[in-house]
């Protein structure tokens, strides 16, 4: 399924899309926000009763019943696994080593209060210096590391209160 969605309905069933799937609905627009719907041999009437485009989610009232979806494609799914999300950065609690390597200074104490891109220390691999930033506002919980430490790739580097 390389072009299928991820649909979530009242925050309690999935379905799965592919864009083949949706190409062979039997879907027909009838004003700016109904539509009719054949499915085997059942009739359903779609209204959009709210849209929020950005975070690609609806609300639709299908036959009379309301239900509550977000959408999802494989390139948010993709983002959301990378910890690139728009609001994954919030939920980032420490910081892993994103390579081996050995540890040139640390630029803050645990207690410090930090702001999203401040300097959190320098890591060294393959003869270049990294200089790892924060990822969000915070304050240190936890220095993991020493300066002149080897570290291995994913190793916890600091944690966030």
């Amino acid at each position: 399924m390389e072009n299928s969605f991820s649909i979530k309905v009242n925050e309690n069933l999935d379905f799965q899309l592919s864009k083949d799937d949706i190409e062979k609905l039997d879907i027909l627009k009838t004003s700016k926000k109904d539509f009719h719907l054949l499915y085997g041999s059942k009739s359903f009437h779609i209204e959009v009763v709210s849209t929020d485009f950005n975070n690609r989610s609806y609300v639709l009232r299908v036959n009379g019943m309301e239900y509550h979806t977000s959408i999802e494609n494989k390139l948010d799914k993709l983002i959301d696994a990378m910890g690139f999300a728009s609001n994954g950065t919030k939920n980032i609690t420490s910081i892993e080593a994103p390579m081996p390597g050995l540890i040139l200074d640390i630029s803050v104490k645990a207690g410090q209060e930090v702001a999203e891109d401040d300097q959190l220390l320098i890591l060294e691999a393959m003869k270049m210096e990294n200089i790892i930033s924060s990822p969000r506002a915070g304050v240190i919980k936890e220095i993991s590391v020493k300066k002149g430490e080897a570290v291995d790739k994913k190793q916890i580097l600091l944690t966030f209160e």
